[in-house]
């Protein structure tokens, strides 16, 4: 534990305990953290707000533009770094870390980006009497202080997705990372920092107490509040704001797959796998619900679970480890007793089903699990799937539908006709082709709807969200 780490809030004092980060695989320490105070939260805001109602303080473009240009040349200059250690606190293989880490770093220019290509408009006038002589027009404004609360599970590419915009929007930022996965957060604030950024305008925190982090998001200085995490402390978080504030809320879902009689289970059934196992099924897209006729169910399941167990579980800061551990010791114990519960109400377990260690496990495959099962109805976020026999497309989308979770889902079809009734169909912000329900870049828009999540993810639609319209109306005799 040689890596030291500070509150990065200007003038602030830490309350004088320490979080100490653990790497999930081995469950050995790797550094400490400072836990930040109810008074360090109170000066994050109160310096962020100041800014912010200084105009004359606000970041023009041209710095914004620099800042993030170097901050996506120094990203590359330590991309294996930030790769390995994402791996080490996080648990997300190095092969997949190592895309996470390039997906921020095209995240930072995809914020560059929108800053060159996003602008006002002209509203029409001199359309009627009343409108005569004048001209209109819309430009872009920060919206306020930006309060960011992040998940553990990509613990770079989440906060870039999350801070990128609001600095590109030119909101002052305070983001609070998961407890579990601080560093990647701290590093990526700090790079800022080095990039040129004043300190004020992105600043960073954890917290042991709720109350705490309760006050970072609901004071009244707060103008918007991006979260990503459960929905149960997202909603109720939303019901909380003050007066005016903004918030967007990325939650889970039970992702489902529809397959047709038609498709070629040997081109996406590998995909299926990824995108149910990638990161031991922590995600929140990740495949859990298969749905395939009922005369291929067998077969899928089978073609599925030999997929599983040729997946290398272990380090994840190895290069050849496919599959890393679950977070927290205590998350394998609620994932083995979902899969118990399932086969004990029936279902068929066709691999997997056990703990490898105290943080990790296997992949596992389960057949016609109960409809009613908890790992059929909740989002087990876990190394699991269920695949389950079905008559007639219509039972399965009503069965995919059948859930107040909705984000992702895919159909796998040669069928274009059944591919297009089904997207037509499915509950789902964004339906996959012959792809797996996790599939993702950053510039699309990224959303869960019902109780998946608010608002609409994405580098340019978050930056749209981080700033307001201002429009101006000019009269000119001239016009």
């Amino acid at each position: 534990m040689n890596e030291e780490f500070k509150v990065m809030i200007p003038g602030a004092s830490g309350t004088g305990e320490k979080i100490t980060v653990i790497a999930p695989w081995g469950l050995t320490p790797i550094t400490d953290v400072p836990v930040a105070s109810e008074d360090d939260v109170d000066k994050a805001l109160a310096t962020a707000h100041k800014i912010f109602r200084n105009r004359d303080r606000w970041l023009p473009i041209p710095k914004r533009i620099e800042v993030l240009e170097k901050a996506a040349e120094l990203m590359q200059q330590q991309a294996e770094y930030l790769a390995l250690e994402a791996a080490r606190e996080g648990g997300k293989p190095l092969i997949d870390s190592r895309v996470e880490v390039a997906r921020a770093i095209d995240g930072v220019k995809n914020c560059i980006e929108v800053l060159r290509t996003e602008s006002g408009r002209e509203i029409p006038m001199g359309l009627n009497a009343s409108s005569q002589n004048r001209l209109a027009f819309t430009h872009k404004e920060p919206i306020g202080v930006v309060v960011a609360v992040s998940a553990f599970n990509h613990p770079l590419n989440l906060i870039v997705h999350q801070v990128g915009p609001a600095i590109a929007a030119g909101c002052p930022v305070i983001v609070k990372p998961a407890e579990d996965t601080p560093l990647s957060c701290f590093r990526f604030v700090q790079i800022l920092r080095d990039a040129g950024l004043p300190e004020e305008y992105c600043q960073a925190c954890v917290v042991d107490d709720y109350s705490v982090a309760e006050k970072l998001v609901t004071d009244e200085r707060v103008g918007f509040f991006s979260f990503i995490g459960s929905g149960r402390v997202g909603w109720m978080l939303r019901s909380k704001l003050a007066a005016g504030a903004r918030c967007a809320l990325e939650h889970g879902g039970v992702a489902p797959v529809i397959i047709d009689s038609t498709a070629d289970l040997d081109d996406t059934l590998p995909l299926i796998a990824k995108g149910g196992f990638y990161h031991a099924g922590q995600v929140c897209v990740s495949v859990q619900r298969v749905f395939a006729p009922r005369a291929m169910a067998n077969e899928v399941s089978e073609h599925l679970a030999s997929l599983a167990q040729e997946m290398k579980i272990g380090d994840p800061t190895l290069d050849t480890t496919e599959v890393g551990p679950l977070i927290r010791a205590h998350e394998v114990d609620r994932v083995k007793s979902w899969i118990d519960a399932a086969v004990a109400e029936g279902a068929t377990k066709v691999c997997g089903g056990k703990a490898l260690s105290d943080t990790s496990h296997e992949c596992t495959v389960l057949l016609e699990p109960s409809t009613n099962s908890q790992i059929s109805t909740q989002e087990i976020f876990g190394p699991a799937v269920c695949v389950y026999g079905y008559d007639d497309v219509e039972q399965a989308i009503a069965q995919a539908n059948s859930l107040p979770y909705a984000f992702q889902a895919s159909v796998l079809t040669q069928n274009l006709d059944f591919g297009l009734h089904c997207s037509k169909r499915l509950d789902a912000a964004t339906v996959m082709i012959n792809d797996h329900t996790a599939f993702r870049v950053d510039w699309m828009p990224f959303a869960g709807i019902r109780q998946s999540g608010l608002g609409v993810g994405g580098i340019p639609y978050t930056f749209e969200d981080m700033q307001i319209d201002k429009q101006i109306v000019i009269r000119s005799k001239q016009l």
